[in-house]
């Protein structure tokens, strides 16, 4: 796993030849590395299941997110465990497409007829997850996106643009908006965070472990992740922990105490409680829900 993990801050170039660039993922698992770029970024997961990290937001991913996102919003989607284990038969598949929010001109986003597009780009400066027929809609104009070329090509992405732009059925993903790139040294760290927190969530974090690995005191660290992620850590931590809980509770039939200990909590309260507190409702609750029960 800590291989995988490298920094990388600008991801994606757009040739000054091309107005938009749209690219067909097909690999073993996503890319893992939190990174931020630029670029606007619509993304669609066609087959995949993970954890999602976008802003200060941690959601878990399955088949046909759509999600937009805004110029240098920092985002991960890193797949399950299973996919980086050797000789597995998973795979993944998603369709992204990049532009510049100036991709049709320099001054063509202060005309009238770009009023509703220039929102969308401004409300994507948190992240936008779509749902409901408009995004299954999207979904299948990206499809056949892929297979156009020359103007044809433009005109289908601003169509797509136009529905997610009159679209009501979105939910905005991270609370807080992020400014410029990070810096080179940020994304090294805050990828080395994500890494040990993947790997060390469902038994005790050391804090004082992790920040040694940061050449940071335990209260720098804390400090400096509080002022990063908009969260204290141990927050961060939870919210991961509910996440997996979450999928387990859907995907298998294991006891809830069960899943409280696979998660990392030390005590079946303890995960009652900071479940309620992040989910806004109970385990059995959260399980009923997508059981149809």
């Amino acid at each position: 796993m800590s291989t995988l993990m490298k920094v990388a801050i600008h991801k994606s170039t757009i040739p000054e030849t091309q107005m938009f660039v749209i690219k067909e993922l097909e690999d073993k698992h996503f890319d893992p590395v939190w990174h931020s770029h630029s670029e606007y970024q619509l993304f669609v997961v066609l087959k995949g299941t993970g954890t999602r990290f976008i802003g200060d937001s941690i959601k878990s991913f399955r088949d046909t997110e759509l999600v937009l996102t805004g110029a240098d919003l920092p985002h991960l989607w890193r797949s399950d465990e299973a996919y980086f284990k050797r000789d597995n038969q998973l795979g993944i598949q998603g369709i992204v497409i990049y532009l510049q929010e100036n991709f049709l001109g320099e001054h063509m986003m202060e005309k009238e007829e770009m009023l509703l597009l220039k929102k969308l780009f401004k409300k994507a400066a948190r992240g936008l997850e779509f749902y409901g027929e408009k995004r299954d809609l999207v979904i299948d104009m990206m499809k056949e996106l892929i297979h156009m070329r020359g103007l044809e090509s433009l005109i289908e992405l601003l169509k797509i643009l136009d529905i997610l732009a009159h679209s009501k059925e979105y939910h905005y993903i991270s609370h807080t908006e992020y400014s410029g790139p990070f810096k080179e040294n940020e994304t090294d760290r805050m990828n080395k965070v994500y890494e040990y927190a993947l790997a060390n969530f469902r038994k005790k974090i050391s804090l004082p472990e992790l920040a040694e690995m940061l050449f940071m005191t335990p209260t720098s660290f804390s400090r400096y992740f509080t002022i990063k992620n908009n969260k204290p850590f141990s927050r961060f931590i939870a919210e991961l922990r509910i996440k997996h809980a979450c999928k387990l509770l859907v995907e298998t039939d294991m006891p809830v105490s069960t899943i409280s200990y696979e998660c990392g909590f030390n005590t079946l309260s303890n995960f009652n409680k900071q479940f309620k507190e992040v989910m806004l409702k109970k385990p059995s609750e959260y399980k009923a829900e997508f059981s149809g029960l």
